[in-house]
């Protein structure tokens, strides 16, 4: 199964962009979508559909043209999660899951910390988050979380960490979360397989950032421990230039 991620800060604009045309190369079979910035009935539904995929949810937030997830499936799921069932979450819409027989995959979109309030606001998320997810793998013990986690974990994963240490997105306390949560049975699934640096998901706009892979890798796919040995492929793929984020891919043998 190619599970496929990608924050494309506005699926309409991306879809001008050929997003779909690009999409169908990569054969993925499940394919999580943050950043929609729409709801599901402003999207031209028919050119997913004839792209592949005839099964697509989303969960949009209830602010028009902000955050936003979605699912695009190549196979029916047994069973869609619209949210998490937390007030607090679901408003911005940022949660969505799709459960198959042998695996769950959900679409997640942290919010950013961009200021003091927002990084309150992410920091309490994030707890009611983790807590979500620990209740969840007792369930679903095969669980795919795919997303814009808005952290980067390592100095590897920034390009500049020094400069950046005080910058939200890669804060002392924002790491120790991202660390925690691997902890709680979880595996990058990238750096699992990938150990080489200058590997990013997100660049600025500003400064020619990605021309020069000035960037942060703040995308995931993090896959539950469970899972371990079926990792077979992990990629981040810079040439898809739909978004100021790249897409991301895990590829799961069963």
């Amino acid at each position: 199964m190619k599970i496929l991620s990608y924050n494309v800060n506005g699926i309409r604009a991306a879809m001008r962009k050929d997003m779909l045309g690009w999409l169908q190369t990569t054969d993925a079979d499940v394919v999580c979508i943050q950043e929609t910035k729409a709801n599901k009935d402003q999207v031209e539904l028919e050119a997913i559909e004839a792209a592949g995929y005839p099964y697509h949810y989303w969960f949009s937030a209830q602010k028009k043209g902000y955050s936003g997830v979605a699912i695009f499936c190549k196979q029916e799921p047994k069973h869609i999660e619209y949210g998490t069932g937390i007030e607090s979450m679901d408003f911005e819409g940022r949660n969505i899951r799709v459960d198959f027989d042998r695996v769950s995959v959900m679409s997640l979109y942290l919010p950013s910390g961009t200021n003091i309030a927002r990084l309150e606001h992410k920091l309490a998320f994030m707890k009611l988050f983790q807590a979500y997810i620990n209740t969840l793998k007792k369930e679903l013990p095969n669980l795919v979380i795919c997303g814009d986690y808005n952290i980067c974990h390592e100095a590897i994963d920034i390009h500049n960490p020094v400069s950046n240490k005080n910058s939200s997105g890669f804060l002392p306390i924002e790491r120790k979360w991202i660390d925690d949560f691997i902890k709680s049975g979880f595996i990058d699934s990238f750096r699992h397989l990938n150990k080489e640096p200058d590997q990013y998901t997100w660049w600025s706009y500003r400064a020619n950032s990605r021309a020069n892979n000035k960037g942060w890798r703040i995308d995931y796919n993090m896959v539950s421990r469970p899972l371990q040995e079926n990792i077979k492929r992990a990629v981040i793929l810079p040439a898809a230039v739909h978004s100021d984020h790249c897409p991301h891919m895990v590829e799961l043998a069963f």
